[in-house]
């Protein structure tokens, strides 16, 4: 059963984030925004000028007072211990913000926005470093990589994935999740998947930086490696009758939440399938030969037979939550101590399920 937290919003939440104290701020339609006690108490409240909806939150973790939030076109940084007014905004984007991500070092911020836009922000100087424009649709989500400052992904709903290096003005990678699918082994597309396009919705990084997911409204998971200047899927696994909706790593762990329009919450652990480490793609391929020489009859002949044929286990969700909501938004964050995945969705107020032990 799900915790509550109401009293807050009056209009559907839309966006989450957590302090390293764990204070949690919620941005509403409308240009609400809340704070909340780690017990689920309303803390503080500002409501933004205009109409605009509250899209994104984001604390800063080496000055957890520092929260920035997007608001239509403008970002907002403020003092969490007073929000009579903003300490500064930057009004850098032609069109409305979706998502807001933070660099490791915090001296940069991205910015995604419905024209297909990511600005990166130089937070020392206040001005725009680089304007990132390959998306041809609506960019949803941005997320820069732990551990490398200037490397970032990004998706949206032109159902294209990119990698970006910040020294580079083009993108170093660049999939079309409709192309892949249809070259890969689900292929034909059913009527389902052309109904339903890969249109991607969220990215999250792992805490190690070389594993990244992505939502999309096929309703299909898909988990990448990068190598170098490059990527690969790792998986592809659906557990969603409808779109995917957000995706979120765990902190310091490859335990991976995902969230739906068909209102579930699900808990994968992608770490497996990745292998927790880079692969040896040259070793896999020497193992694969040596087995394809062995003579038959051969200790292990038959079940490493009839394992190729079968092919790998498909993917099963550690947890799955009907929780009954399209999914807005989704946090794993530890609240009173424990492991917990806290849901936004169509309503005005709050869900924290509690994870268990992982």
């Amino acid at each position: 059963m799900a915790a509550k937290w109401t009293g807050g919003h009056s209009t559907p939440v839309l966006c989450l984030h957590a302090s390293r104290e764990g204070l949690v701020a919620s941005g509403a339609e409308g240009g609400d925004l809340r704070l909340w006690t780690e017990a689920g108490t309303p803390l503080g409240h500002t409501r933004f000028q205009g109409t605009a909806d509250v899209t994104s939150v984001l604390f800063s973790a080496s000055c957890p007072a520092r929260l920035y939030a997007s608001h239509g076109e403008t970002i907002s940084l403020l003092d969490v211990r007073s929000l009579k007014g903003p300490l500064d905004h930057f009004h850098v984007n032609e069109e409305e913000i979706n998502c807001l991500s933070l660099n490791d070092t915090e001296s940069l911020l991205a910015a995604a926005d419905d024209s297909g836009t990511v600005k990166i922000l130089d937070l020392e100087n206040k001005k725009v470093s680089r304007s990132l424009r390959r998306h041809s649709n609506i960019c949803s989500s941005v997320a820069f990589r732990p551990q490398r400052p200037q490397s970032l992904v990004s998706c949206g709903l032109d159902m294209q994935v990119m990698l970006w290096n910040l020294q580079k003005a083009r993108p170093l990678w660049i999939t079309n999740l409709q192309e892949d699918e249809a070259e890969g082994p689900e292929s034909p597309q059913s009527p389902g998947q052309l109904l339903n396009p890969p249109l991607a919705h969220s990215v999250s990084v792992a805490s190690c930086g070389n594993i990244f997911s992505c939502g999309a409204e096929d309703g299909k998971v898909r988990v990448f490696r990068v190598t170098g200047l490059k990527c690969e899927q790792e998986l592809g696994f659906r557990g969603h009758a409808l779109g995917v909706s957000q995706v979120c790593f765990l902190p310091e762990s490859y335990l991976l939440l995902t969230g739906g329009n068909d209102g579930r919450v699900m808990l994968w652990d992608v770490g497996r399938e990745t292998g927790r480490g880079p692969r040896s793609p040259a070793k896999h391929a020497r193992r694969e030969r040596r087995q394809r020489a062995a003579p038959a009859g051969q200790p292990g002949d038959a079940r490493a037979s009839a394992t190729a044929e079968a092919g790998p286990a498909p993917l099963s969700a550690k947890l799955s939550i009907e929780h009954g909501e399209k999914v807005n938004w989704l946090l794993g964050t530890k609240i009173k101590g424990r492991q917990s995945a806290l849901v936004a969705d169509q309503t005005s107020c709050l869900s924290v399920y509690a994870l268990g032990e992982l």
